[in-house]
This record gives C-alpha cells, structure tokens and sequence, in this order.
C-alpha cells in the first residue's frame, strides 16, 4: 500500500502515548520509536524500523521530536 500522506506524531498524552495518523487515517497509539515503525510497516513500508522513523522526512514530529515521550503539561 504504502504512504500517500506524510505522517504526524502528536505531543504525548498523560500516560506518554503519541497518536500517529497517515492523513486522515489513524494508524494508533505509540509509546516509543517501535511503534510508530510497526504502524509504518502495516502500511506497507517494509523496511521501516527505528532509524528511519528517526530520520524520515515524511513525518511530522509534533509537541517534541522522536526522543519525546514523556507528557509536558506546559505544552500540550
């Protein structure tokens, strides 16, 4: 299938959970790097893992970059 919308990562919730959507698809909730690449894989990039999920320009960090994931009631 793969991606036809880029990907954003929302600032995390209370419990550190970030909602990951494709577009106007919720893919989930991660609550570390694994997941968002597990969410990217199920869409059809194979070879996503932790790295590329660190580094791709195809997703929107928001509220934090990919070593964010902790709650911060000051911003979100």
């Amino acid at each position: 299938m793969g991606l036809a919308h880029p990907v954003v990562v929302y600032p995390p919730a209370e419990d550190g959970g970030r909602r990951v959507r494709a577009g106007d698809h919720f893919l989930g909730m991660a609550y570390g790097l694994l997941d968002v690449a597990e969410f990217l894989r199920e869409t059809g990039l194979d070879d996503a893992d932790e790295a590329y999920v660190e580094s791709s320009a195809l997703i929107e960090w928001r509220g934090g970059g990919p070593e964010t994931w902790q709650h911060d009631p000051d911003h979100g």
